[in-house]
């Protein structure tokens, strides 16, 4: 095979050591390294030494990380997906996995994984921890809400948000001994003061000490990941604002204009996919890439299983967010394709099929830099008339009505 690379190596990465094996003029030596700083600024200092350009890093939870922004200042460093790269079984050591990367490195046969640049991964680190304050605000008030209805308190009943303003004094109220009714009543506020006579039915309950104690410490962590969403939300305002590339707060302008797609989902989705989208060479790599594509199991001829992967979960829940809300939007073509596949894929595979075409919509959007160019909702309509035509001629026939159809002059 021919040899691409003269000076190349390959790491094995784990929590407490790297082993590296360096294939240098068709020489290997293998040295094994602890993952401190110092450690690995040492491993660099090696390779550079050695005239190493390119290292391969098998991808092995978080642990790549701090080797890849050592590394990645002073050598081409390529992240592989382990799959990619499996040893035989029986046959596997740290050493040989090393010395198999390089081998694979050498000749041009790895193929490196995405990673966006330091900026967009600054901002992929907020959205996600955004991401993860949201999941622990929805099982506060889920949990909240259970406390609730275990002392017979039926808030959630009457009022549309159980923790919207009305339904948080309330709760708080009950939580600091109040029983009275109509004084809890009298808390309501806006559309939900016409409800104060089922609302006085609902606040009467059967809470005990215990639960009022834990009712109050839930209300108080529910207000602190409350504030920690506002304060991360300010800081990714400012991570946007003062980034290098301008170009960063007019994507999520563009973006934005696509239906479903909001600020919110424009910052994940820029997050995980960073700006330049020649990083993936069309639109379908980059709908693999995020899962969001049926797999390839097909053998004999016959296709087995055609269920997405689980690349990026991220940026799928991003996505089907967004294809929920445009599937309600009106005369659209993404609303218009999702009641098109309802009919004979189901909620969860059409949302996931709109999902997909958002993904290559932002694709286009962000390789043109133009904004999203709306088709209308009668899109698939006006693709064969004469199609459209004889479905709803039958339709009306099966109704027993007999149908005569004379072109408008």
């Amino acid at each position: 095979m021919e040899v691409l690379y003269e000076s190349c190596c390959g790491l094995d990465v784990h929590a407490r050591t790297v082993v590296a094996c360096l294939i240098r003029k068709g020489r290997r030596r293998t040295r094994t390294f602890m993952t401190m700083t110092r450690d690995l600024l040492s491993l660099r200092d090696w390779l550079v030494s050695e005239e190493c350009t390119h290292v391969a890093i098998e991808a092995t939870g978080v642990y790549w990380k701090p080797v890849f922004n050592i590394l990645e200042e002073a050598l081409v460093v390529m992240l592989v997906n382990p799959r990619h790269v499996k040893a035989v079984k029986g046959r596997k050591t740290d050493v040989r996995d090393c010395e198999g990367l390089a081998h694979l490195l050498r000749h041009g046969l790895l193929k490196p994984s995405f990673i966006p640049p330091p900026s967009i991964r600054q901002l992929r680190e907020l959205t996600r921890y955004r991401e993860s304050l949201v999941r622990e605000l929805t099982a506060i008030s889920n949990r909240i809400q259970k406390l609730a209805e275990g002392g017979n308190i039926k808030v959630g009943q009457v009022a549309t948000r159980a923790m919207g303003r009305s339904g948080r004094n309330i709760l708080t109220q009950l939580a600091e001994g109040e029983t009275d009714a109509e004084k809890l009543a009298d808390l309501a506020l806006g559309a939900l003061r016409k409800k104060k006579d089922a609302l006085q039915k609902a606040v009467v309950g059967t809470l005990n000490e215990t639960q009022r104690w834990v009712l109050g410490e839930l209300l108080s962590r529910y207000g602190e990941v409350e504030a920690a969403i506002e304060r991360v939300e300010q800081r990714i305002d400012q991570q946007i604002r003062e980034d290098a590339d301008p170009f960063v707060a007019e994507a999520i302008g563009l973006l934005d204009t696509i239906p479903g797609i909001a600020q919110t989902v424009a910052e994940t989705i820029l997050s995980e996919i960073g700006l330049d989208m020649t990083a993936f060479p069309t639109a379908q790599h980059l709908a693999s890439w995020a899962g969001m594509c049926p797999g390839n199991d097909e053998s004999a001829g016959k296709r087995r299983n055609t269920k997405t992967n689980h690349a990026n979960r991220y940026i799928r829940a991003a996505l089907t967010e967004a294809a929920w809300a445009a599937s309600h939007t009106k005369n659209t073509y993404l609303a218009a394709q999702y009641k098109r596949l309802l009919r004979r894929m189901g909620k969860k595979k059409a949302l996931v099929a709109v999902g997909h075409s958002i993904l290559v919509i932002v694709y286009k959007v962000l390789s043109t830099r133009l904004p999203y160019h709306e088709l209308g909702g009668d899109y698939f309509e006006k693709l064969n008339p004469e199609a459209t035509q004889r479905r709803l001629v039958r339709r009306l026939e099966s109704l027993g009505l007999k149908v005569t159809v004379e072109k408008a002059a």
